[in-house]
């Protein structure tokens, strides 16, 4: 056994999710994601590296964390403390020495083992809701043998599994998953892979293949796109998705995600431009299901 894999970089684990697969659930946030959206709602999972925060709101100016930096990588200016991430060697001294609890880590190393024992606290719930334990991030993927080893826990104790995944994975890699998991939860974002190419980074011809190969098994799968104005909102580019997971896969689910404003301020606390507008907002109860409406139809007909 590879122990150093026996260890992942988490930065969060949420106790009590209702939206991340069946029923109750405990999700654990892992780091790494080969994608690169701008709309990101979890930017801090995206690098696999742990990442300096500070919290603006937080920060009182005191300039403890400046005269606490044996690498000068932190400045009092203007606007706020100032993190030069080249020089930054994460020590964390900076963080000891911060009255207002200003600054944190984006993430920490933990167990596979650490992770199940904490994420089982919680199976009285699972087990009264139909619930279980979700692995996201980033992308559970990307640290596939740390994943892999924690739901090989989970089976093993009769817990419910779920991944939440973008597939931009080797499909090998992939299909080790398919034993481990009762539900994938997939993105297929935009189906036009120039447009996908320009909004992530990344073509989607592998996910689009790893989708085809999970349903070629019969993996139970939710295909989610999450709806961002000005990216993967269009009605054509939704039904083009919608007619492609109903083509291959008429038994998988498909669900639109509408748009949350509420990562901006995440990207603030890494120093980081957000692209989105700030008066970007998400789309009205009317809209979506409109939106709603569209894909049911291309689904359901899929299943005559």
């Amino acid at each position: 056994m590879n122990k150093d894999t026996d260890y992942g970089i988490v930065f969060d684990i949420k106790r009590f999710a209702l939206h991340d697969g069946a029923g109750i659930r405990s999700t654990l946030f892992t780091k790494g994601c080969p994608l690169r959206c701008p709309w990101c709602h979890n930017p801090e999972g995206r690098k696999l590296d742990i990442e300096l925060l500070w919290f603006e709101t937080l920060c009182i100016g005191c300039g403890a964390c400046v005269a606490s930096c044996p690498q000068d990588a932190l400045a009092l200016q203007e606007n706020g403390i100032v993190i030069d991430r080249a020089s930054c060697v994460k020590c964390g001294k900076c963080i000891d020495v911060c009255p207002a609890l200003a600054l944190k880590f984006d993430g920490y190393r933990m167990h596979y083992r650490e992770a199940f024992a904490e994420l089982i606290k919680d199976k009285v719930f699972f087990q009264g809701s139909g619930g279980g334990i979700t692995l996201s991030g980033g992308d559970p993927l990307v640290q596939s043998e740390f994943s892999l080893k924690l739901l090989g826990l989970c089976k093993e104790e009769g817990i419910h599994t779920t991944i939440e995944t973008c597939l931009y994975a080797p499909t090998d890699t992939v299909l080790k998953f398919v034993g481990l998991v009762d539900c994938f939860y997939v993105d297929i974002k935009i189906l036009d892979e120039q447009k996908h190419r320009a909004a992530t980074g990344v073509g989607n011809k592998l996910i689009l293949h790893n989708f085809e190969e999970l349903s070629a098994r019969g993996a139970s799968i939710c295909v989610r796109i999450p709806l961002i104005p000005g990216y993967t909102a269009d009605d054509e580019d939704i039904c083009a998705t919608a007619e492609y997971v109903a083509g291959v896969n008429p038994k998988a689910q498909l669900e639109l995600l509408n748009y949350n404003p509420l990562a901006e301020s995440k990207y603030h606390s890494l120093q980081e431009r957000y692209i989105l507008p700030s008066t970007t907002e998400k789309f009205n109860e009317e809209e979506m299901q409109r939106k709603s409406e569209l894909v049911k139809r291309i689904m359901e007909k899929s299943k005559c």
